[in-house]
């Protein structure tokens, strides 16, 4: 197993302070997750980085391609036809590219969400004929799902090369 030394172990971060409403509450906490996936997935050396440390098959940056697809799914209406396949990447797609993908989508779901003034409605989407979860569950299913799957990419980014931390 690889030593953790002071260079490349990160400082943990704590919760974030936000405002006061549920929404600047809920947009506070997905940000800081958010932020601390994209930071445990970018930086990871190649080959390890796309290779499966645990039986499951799951891999560091097929967690980070997962969460794309479940940003654009939720926030921007975006179809997924297989979930499964979301957890791959395909061979020439390298680490920045797909930290890069994920801010992309990270930053278009915020801008649906600059939007959002009622926690009750439903999230717009594209498609009016998709019915559409409230703003509210969209950022609760989101802080659930980026948090889980942020557990699972510190472990298997310790398990690479030993970085830790938010």
């Amino acid at each position: 197993m690889p030593s953790t030394t002071r260079r490349n172990r990160r400082g943990d971060i704590p919760p974030p302070r936000t405002g006061g409403s549920e929404a600047e509450v809920l947009r506070g906490f997905l940000d800081y997750l958010r932020t601390s996936i994209a930071a445990k997935v970018d930086g990871a050396p190649e080959p390890q980085v796309r290779a499966a440390a645990v039986l499951s098959g799951t891999n560091l940056l097929g967690l980070l391609n997962h969460l794309t697809c479940v940003e654009r799914a939720i926030f921007l209406g975006e179809n997924v036809a297989d979930w499964q396949a979301t957890f791959q990447v395909v061979p020439v797609d390298s680490v920045d590219d797909v930290v890069a993908r994920y801010r992309d989508a990270v930053e278009r779901a915020n801008h649906v969400l600059d939007g959002c003034t009622d926690l009750g409605a439903p999230v717009p989407r594209p498609r009016p004929d998709r019915p559409a979860p409230s703003v509210r569950w969209a950022l609760t299913h989101m802080i659930e799902e980026t948090g889980r799957h942020a557990g699972h990419a510190d472990i298997l980014r310790k398990l690479i090369d030993g970085s830790t931390g938010r």
